[in-house]
């Protein structure tokens, strides 16, 4: 009796500390990272001041990332967590006025912002669309490209959103990730903390997800960030 005793001690400690180990692994979310983001307090102002600031590298690499999408005349495309929306007011000029922009966020208080604003700018071909942690909400197969920037590891259900986003997507189209980089020992505490896996990772649940690795570009401004381009199979 006392040695089974001992055994389901030691199989309970093991198991704990097998639980223990999974809650602290990488791939797991940090729990309530986009709380902040659905609360009517949101500042814009204040995150305006962080995000759309020349020492962003996202920021200072706008007109290289613009070109690394390739967006063409017409296209349809989705700024998936799209914050405050500037790379959604590029992409409205880009693709003129025969395309159109969806700018897609879980913060209503972001998406107020962006509409009033591509309002002042006479930004017409633009839309916001309020998601959840499980699906973009966008039409099967309606766009030709989805951006995704700086958000993608605050996915709280990364399978069934990539699943929403390879619906979304028409044969052929784009999904576009920038991200940053997770590599122990060298990455900055906050991005260690913060982003729960590195990009290999990522690039595994995007081709596990359905789409075709196409190639990482390299942006000169980017240090801490990483852009890759996969394609819907046709």
């Amino acid at each position: 009796m006392k040695h089974c005793i001992v055994v389901l001690t030691l199989l309970s400690a093991l198991s704990a500390g097998f639980v223990a180990a999974q809650d602290k692994s990488p791939s797991v979310v940090p729990p309530g990272i986009n709380d902040n983001f659905k609360k009517p307090e949101l500042n814009v102002d204040e995150w305006m001041a962080k995000l759309e600031v020349e020492s962003r590298e996202v920021y200072a690499a706008r007109d290289e990332v613009i070109k690394a999408c390739e967006i063409k005349a017409g296209e349809r495309i989705a700024d998936v967590g799209a914050g405050t929306g500037f790379y959604s007011r590029l992409f409205a000029r880009k693709t003129g006025w025969d395309g159109w922009v969806y700018s897609v966020d879980i913060a209503p208080n972001f998406l107020q912002h962006i509409a009033a604003r591509a309002t002042a700018d006479g930004i017409e071909n633009l839309t916001t669309v309020l998601c959840t942690d499980v699906s973009v909400r966008l039409p099967p197969e309606s766009v030709d490209l989805v951006f995704i920037c700086d958000t993608y590891h605050h996915f709280e259900q990364p399978t069934a959103s990539l699943a929403s986003i390879f619906r979304a997507l028409k044969p052929g189209g784009r999904l576009v990730l920038i991200d940053f980089e997770r590599v122990p020992g060298k990455s900055r505490d906050f991005i260690l903390g913060h982003v729960r896996a590195g990009k290999d990772v990522f690039r595994d649940e995007i081709e596990s997800a359905g789409f075709e690795f196409a190639d990482e570009v390299d942006v000169k401004e980017f240090k801490e960030n990483y852009m890759l381009r996969f394609r819907k199979p046709e």
